[in-house]
């Protein structure tokens, strides 16, 4: 049987390497150099922000700018080397960063499942594991001199269209889900050791980013027109919680425009909401070389000064600390010789950068003396991480459907086994964009060779499958085994970073193949799909031939050994989808470019995302079969929650008629929440892992969603047993919607909560406290 989560983590815990690789030179502050060790800003007793205030003081104008950029110069006379800002953490250490190489004592990295994938868990503990391991194989790789701190991820934009070639990153198109993922994450990679960081996470690209390469519109020419609500109750979302509750220590700015500004020289953006409302306690960096979009491309500047200068201030509010690229190295000093920017706005700059190498303690002189300074090669790709990512990808397969039912298969009764698809025996594809070096790969035929003799042939040369020269032979083999599973779906020439999809369907000629051989085949057959983005399979749906369908995303190095153990029943599938499966004919007249989420009666716009669009899906969102049965019933929850107002506000004195809406800074919104007792009793014939997922429907309002997902919990049930869950639903975050100037308020009146087929109806009622001011 799989080793449990919890039996991984203890093992994690207790099995910490204590071996090391050789030592790595001190960053700064050498405790053999003479002149640097006693300089103030070396003294790790003083308080960081006068270490910083110290270090900004003695530098020139000049090492000042070398500092603004990723691959920020060296100070040689304050004993200071160079440092490359730029590495990646998405679902493992990668290499895309320059920060990052492998080889000698690393040559690789535990490679987890692809985003996406393993947003289908909806297990948030599981997410905050993965970030744990994550860091702890980035300081060992650190402390080996092959690695930087500083890791760009993760990518927490909201997957709003389903062509979207970077959708595969993101936890999906849920708000609440793309924010708790965000949260654990960052809180995994960075550790709880109060105000110092293990490593310093990400969260990128601030705002309103979906768009890569699309019928002629790209990324660096884009201005998405974005309004107040959807920014408000949608886009914002995942960064306010990001920094907020996962106090992530930088935030990413995104190439594109908002509203006719430039992400990176937006103080509104920036200044106001990031620094201001969110309080951001780190840095904020440009995506690389955004600053030299906006000028070059976007002509928001007509001088390479003025656009330096819009970057760091924006008028006389603080915008960029830092850049990705050389753009600010180049032109800066000009832009303070010509009167557009000063020295203090540099330093105000250097002062968030600084202070985060601080609190990684770069600054502390000799590695080994921090706490993390004995991880090294032995602490990355153990058993235990490893196991740790065939458990990530158990957790984030999804079973779409199961006819008969034809799944899970059987060693007794399906000895021999045919495996057909350009995705049978693939490795790099597995784990998808944004990836380093895996410690080793299981592909999903190996994974099927483990239980049962094989037949494999590719049928497509590759997923663009534009030849059908492979087809008679891959029916051949189908007709001569117990069963057939096709391994088919998409890689990184089909969607990508700069490569968003035109279509939903399968590429080439995927589906004739598939149902070719599901026509032929013997005994059942299993559609295994491996993508990122969802994919109208409406025909494989239809197709009683096709017992089975499965979704495994791009599900990391241990992808076929995972895939394997679902479809022979050693792991009963639990993951839900995290984004809509829509049918082809949803985008065809549907243009990328056009943000709204919700729809429009007037011009026929459908809307986007399960929580405004209303029409024909292929599969929901949140959709996942088991191989047994689970039922829900509430055994506790009010039915009516009195919403405290301070009448000391300007609140309405209309504010306790139902069906009002309440401005959520009107509400005593402290600990305002109330719990909810399910009961979920697993009544099939397998134990399982149970996905409980609970939407609110509000009130009717012509701007309200159509339902939101306020709690997801995720929970082990044996056969035959009822497991009791806890939910806290906190009115003014969940149970708030926002009006057409991006006002959050809470509607007063019935709101209905969906527990699977259950239904609960609660009431909010409005309570004056103090006196109301006319």
């Amino acid at each position: 049987m799989p080793i449990s989560l919890v039996v991984i983590l203890l093992v994690l815990f207790l099995g910490v390497s204590l071996q090391t690789s050789e030592a790595l030179d001190p960053f700064a502050c050498d405790p053999e150099d003479g002149t640097s060790r006693n300089f103030p800003f070396c003294q790790v007793k003083l308080p960081i922000q006068s270490r910083v205030s110290d270090l900004i003081g003695r530098m020139t104008l000049q090492e000042k700018v070398g500092l603004l950029v990723n691959d920020a110069a060296a100070v040689p006379r304050l004993g200071i080397k160079g440092y490359e800002w730029w590495s990646e953490a998405l679902h493992g250490v990668s290499n895309v960063g320059p920060g990052t190489q492998f080889g000698g004592a690393f040559p690789g990295a535990t490679s987890f499942p692809q985003v996406i994938t393993t947003a289908a868990s909806f297990n948030a503990t599981l997410w905050e594991a993965i970030g744990r391991v994550v860091s702890d194989e980035a300081r060992a790789m650190f402390n080996g001199g092959v690695a930087g701190l500083t890791y760009w991820s993760p990518n927490v934009n909201i997957f709003r269209d389903p062509r979207w070639g970077r959708g595969q990153e993101t936890p999906g198109e849920d708000p609440v889900v793309v924010g708790k993922y965000a949260a654990s994450y960052v809180r995994g990679l960075q550790g709880n050791d109060g105000d110092r960081l293990k490593v310093a996470a990400c969260c990128k690209h601030f705002t309103a980013y979906d768009l890569d390469n699309w019928n002629g519109v790209d990324r660096f020419h884009f201005n998405a027109q974005v309004s107040k609500q959807d920014m408000e109750d949608t886009f914002d979302v995942p960064f306010r919680m990001c920094v907020k509750e996962g106090k992530v220590a930088s935030v990413m700015c995104s190439y594109n425009q908002v509203n006719g500004i430039p992400t990176c020289a937006d103080p509104k953006l920036l200044k106001k909401t990031v620094r201001g409302r969110w309080k951001l306690d780190g840095y904020i960096v440009s995506d690389c070389n955004s600053v030299g979009v906006y000028y070059s491309q976007q002509h928001y500047t007509t001088t390479p000064e003025e656009a330096a200068a819009d970057a760091i201030k924006a008028g006389h509010n603080l915008c960029l600390d830092l850049d990705c690229g050389p753009f600010l190295v180049q032109h800066t000093e000009d832009a303070v010789k010509k009167g557009l920017l000063n020295e203090a706005e540099i330093n105000n700059a250097l002062l968030n950068t600084l202070t985060v190498q601080m609190r990684l303690g770069m600054f502390d002189g000799e590695p080994s003396s921090k706490p993390y300074g004995n991880l090294g090669p032995k602490d990355v790709c153990t058993p235990a991480h490893q196991e740790l990512a065939l458990e990530a990808a158990r957790q984030g397969i999804v079973l779409l459907k199961n006819h008969g039912p034809s799944l899970p298969l059987s060693t007794r009764h399906h000895q021999s086994i045919a495996i057909i698809g350009p995705n049978s025996n693939v490795t790099v594809t597995m784990i998808g964009n944004y990836a380093g070096v895996a410690c080793g790969y299981t592909t999903p035929l190996q994974g099927i060779e483990r239980y049962a003799k094989t037949i494999y042939q590719q049928g497509c040369a590759d997923v663009a499958c534009v030849s059908d020269q492979q087809f008679d032979v891959a029916m051949d083999a189908a007709r001569q085994t117990d069963a057939t599973v096709l391994v088919m779906g998409l890689d990184q020439s089909i969607e990508a970073e700069s490569r968003d999809r035109t279509e939903l369907l399968l590429p080439g000629r995927q589906q004739e193949l598939i149902s070719k051989v599901a026509a032929a085949s013997k005994g059942p057959t299993i559609l295994v799909l491996m993508s990122g983005g969802p994919i109208d399979v409406s025909f494989a749906e239809n197709d009683p031939k096709i017992g089975g369908i499965v979704w495994v995303g791009y599900p990391g190095q241990a992808g076929g050994a995972a895939i394997s153990d679902v479809l022979f029943g050693t792991t009963n599938p639990g993951g839900k989808l995290p984004m809509t499966w829509y049918p082809q004919d949803y985008v065809t007249n549907l243009p990328m470019t056009n943000m709204a989420m919700r729809p429009s009666k007037s011009n026929g716009y459908p809307g986007r995302t399960y929580r405004f669009y209303k029409g024909k899906v292929v599969y929901p969102f949140g959709h996942g079969i088991s191989y047994t049965n689970f039922v829900h019933s509430i055994a506790s929850a009010p039915t009516m929650v009195s919403v405290p107002l301070d009448g000391h506000r300007q609140a309405s004195r209309n504010a306790t008629i139902s069906g009002k809406a309440i401005r959520v800074t009107h509400a005593r919104c402290n600990r305002l929440s109330f719990g909810v007792q399910v009961d979920v009793k697993n009544t099939g014939s397998m134990d399982g892992t149970h996905t409980l997922l609970v939407y609110s429907k509000p009130p009717a309002g012509h701007w309200a969603p159509l339902k939101q997902l306020v709690a997801f919990k995720k929970m082990h049930v044996a056969v035959g047993t009822q497991q009791r869950v806890g939910i806290n639903v906190h009115v003014c975050k969940f149970l708030s919607v926002v009006d057409k100037s991006g006002i959050r308020r809470i509607p007063m009146g019935a709101h209905s909560l969906h527990i699977g087929d259950v239904k609960h109806s609660v009431s909010l009622q409005a309570s004056i406290i103090g006196v109301i001011k006319s």
